[in-house]
């Protein structure tokens, strides 16, 4: 199949390492998965999503899916077994529950990519995704290998803290409170559930099955309020423009958490934590507005 990697996807893997070779590799795995598995191709999705590859196919009896290509950084197997434990409750179905077509590969259940929870009026947009969100928080399986959120936040401290450029930083004092965040809340967790991990309203698509599914996980283990904090800032450039931004950044922060009965202080603290540790990766690349945006949201806080 010769095709052109979307755009998107191009400029998203550009900053990351080691992501030339499999770009490069992108033709020839599809064409494998594609053989491997039966499918006829419709189309390459565009513009797509921003670290993984989707074309749309349809399997030999004629059924619509998607088959999903995803980078080795981006834990491809941590995804299929986050997806087969939730078999569909809450989250886009997988359909090939062994990596028949390779370990980056997946075949899922075809959603509506035009139409997302970021589509809805905000109000309506944050009932949806946080009743969504709600189905992903179980059990994890037995024997899970799933990052938890201690290893992951640790990984990301280190590189927030490598970030800081001396104590004359205009960031450093935003990196030393959500470091001391992270410490508190790591302390003493009130659960321990499989989660989402990048959760937000564009990763909530329109679907036959169910109105709303959840798409594109980065599974990880460990409380419900770090999965919620990345749905509190939602649309954070519009409320950057808003006068009101503030107030209602924290009018979110209680209406999230008494909707899914989380602490509010614990969402309040992993949302601080997740936005500066967001907005100083977009600053080592070179994203400086979203830089800004994001720590001065969490300011807000």
């Amino acid at each position: 199949m010769a095709f052109e990697p979307p755009p998107r996807l191009v400029r998203a893997l550009a900053e990351t390492n080691g992501a030339d070779d499999w770009l490069r590799g992108l033709p020839d795995a599809v064409d494998g998965a594609v053989g491997r598995l039966g499918l006829d191709v419709e189309r390459v999705q565009v513009p797509g999503g921003r670290s993984s590859l989707v074309v749309l196919v349809r399997r030999a009896d004629g059924s619509p899916a998607v088959l999903k290509l995803i980078p080795p950084r981006s834990r491809p197997a941590s995804e299929r077994v986050a997806l087969a434990h939730w078999h569909g409750l809450g989250a886009a179905q997988l359909l090939e529950s062994e990596p028949s077509a390779g370990e980056g590969v997946l075949l899922l259940e075809r959603l509506n990519p035009d139409v997302s929870v970021r589509t809805l009026p905000e109000a309506k947009a944050l009932l949806e995704g946080a009743a969504t969100l709600r189905r992903l928080w179980v059990e994890p399986p037995a024997g899970h290998v799933f990052e938890t959120v201690e290893e992951r936040t640790g990984r990301q401290a280190e590189a927030m803290r490598a970030s800081v450029a001396g104590p004359d930083d205009e960031a450093a004092g935003l990196v030393d409170t959500a470091l001391g965040l992270r410490a508190d809340l790591l302390a003493d967790p009130p659960e321990r559930l499989l989660l989402h991990g990048t959760f937000r309203q564009s990763k909530v698509l329109g679907g036959e099955r169910m109105p709303w599914l959840a798409v594109g996980p980065d599974p990880v283990v460990g409380e419900c309020a770090f999965d919620l904090a990345r749905l509190v800032r939602d649309r954070v450039e519009d409320l950057i423009a808003m006068p009101s931004g503030a107030a209602t950044t924290r009018r979110r922060v209680k209406r999230l958490a008494e909707s899914l009965e989380v602490d509010r202080e614990r969402l309040r603290g992993w949302t601080v934590f997740r936005a500066v540790e967001s907005g100083l990766r977009a600053r080592r690349v070179g994203r400086d507005r979203d830089a800004d945006w994001l720590l001065e949201f969490a300011t807000w806080l």
